[in-house]
């Protein structure tokens, strides 16, 4: 198993003191947080994208670079890249640049997001949700692939005459990963292009997710597609880690309830009514190092993912958030990963070597342009060219 820290950076004070950091201290905050994962043997770190409510994640692009210049292993993630809403274009032109910053690590997951408020921002019907997905993100794989690139206007995105969007990417377009909720859209477009799976396992029970994943797998044997390439990743409820359960209970719960009662909207809303029902019944990391073990390995049985991702309670003071990731790299990693081995970013996974061997390349504009396309296919022949 492979692990991934996923900040989509709200933007909320503390419910039970009542204290709240700037928004500069808050952006810092991420910063430091992908610099100490990194240190501590993350495989990845993801930034959201939210264009309602209270998060400091609408310019994910920009604190992707920041990131990138201040690491230089760890791989970068989106989390998600709200494609519906946004121009291709512009998406490829961003991303790639972080991906030339980091030499290659950026991997990009897409998604409609799940912020119903968001499509009036940008002029854009909510009922065009998936199509507006599907179309753009047609479009964005000719744009990370091709050069040149000719494409006929649609109700969803603008004709293309001969574009070539710069910077390219590193070497070779970078894994797209499509995420999503509970709604079998997402995983049906995966399927359709051989990309992988993320399901947000974040807020429902979850049997419903595990109906997600299997429709996943079936579609992407519909398909054709190698299964060895299916990989999947799942995200998780809130993290807590404490010496025993009921410590972790005592300490976090009142935080989560008070939380879960100021946010519990449409689009967001929990089932779970407390800290108990949801340590019981959802996808809470709350309690012992072994109880959050044993967790993720139901979380395992049901969906047979390959990256774990979590997120950090940011209400908490920083150092306490720092603790918590000490310990979860320290007593809990190192179970998982021997016990759920993934070929994912190792061995048999195509993009494994991508940002090693995009440093063996010349990776300009100019030789891009001048192999018309072909150095995007360079990482791999097969999932990569896709």
């Amino acid at each position: 198993m492979r692990f991934q820290l996923l900040d989509i950076v709200p933007y909320v004070e503390n419910p039970i003191t009542g204290r709240l950091v700037s928004p500069a201290e808050r952006l810092d905050q991420v910063i430091e947080l992908a610099r100490r994962a990194e240190r501590l043997g993350f495989d990845a770190f993801s930034v959201g994208e939210r264009h309602a409510g209270r998060f400091l994640s609408s310019s994910p692009t920009v604190l992707l670079g920041a990131i990138a210049a201040s690491t230089s292993a760890i791989r970068l993630h989106s989390g998600v890249t709200v494609l519906s809403v946004l121009d291709p274009v512009r998406v490829a032109e961003d991303y790639a640049t972080i991906d030339q910053l980091s030499r290659g690590r950026l991997e990009l997951t897409i998604g409609k997001g799940n912020e119903v408020a968001q499509f009036p921002l940008f002029g854009l019907e909510i009922d065009d949700q998936w199509e507006l997905l599907a179309d753009k993100y047609a479009l964005l794989r000719r744009l990370w692939r091709e050069t040149a690139v000719d494409w006929d206007a649609t109700p969803y995105t603008r004709a293309q005459r001969g574009t070539t969007t710069l910077p390219r990417p590193y070497a070779g377009a970078p894994r797209v990963w499509h995420g999503s909720a509970t709604t079998l859209a997402s995983a049906a477009l995966a399927a359709k292009w051989g990309d992988p799976l993320f399901s947000a396992n974040a807020i429902q029970p979850l049997p419903n997710y595990a109906v997600l994943v299997r429709h996943y797998r079936d579609e992407v044997a519909r398909h054709g597609h190698d299964p060895r390439y299916a990989y999947v990743g799942a995200g998780s409820g809130a993290l807590f880690i404490a010496d025993t359960t009921q410590e972790a209970k005592r300490l976090y719960g009142p935080v989560y309830e008070a939380l879960l009662a100021a946010t519990n909207v449409p689009g967001n809303n929990s089932p779970f009514h407390d800290i108990d029902h949801a340590i019981e019944e959802g996808p809470a990391l709350v309690g012992s190092p072994q109880q959050v073990i044993d967790k993720i390995g139901r979380f395992h049985g049901a969906l047979g993912h390959d990256l774990q991702s979590v997120s950090l309670p940011t209400t908490l003071p920083i150092e306490q958030q720092h603790e918590l990731l000490e310990r979860l790299a320290a007593e809990v990693f190192p179970v998982l990963r021997r016990e759920f081995p993934t070929t994912l970013w190792g061995p048999g996974d195509p993009y494994a070597d991508r940002p090693a061997f995009a440093g063996g390349s010349q990776a300009d504009a100019a030789s891009a342009i001048e192999s018309t396309g072909r150095a995007e296919a360079r990482p791999a022949t097969t999932a990569a060219a896709r």
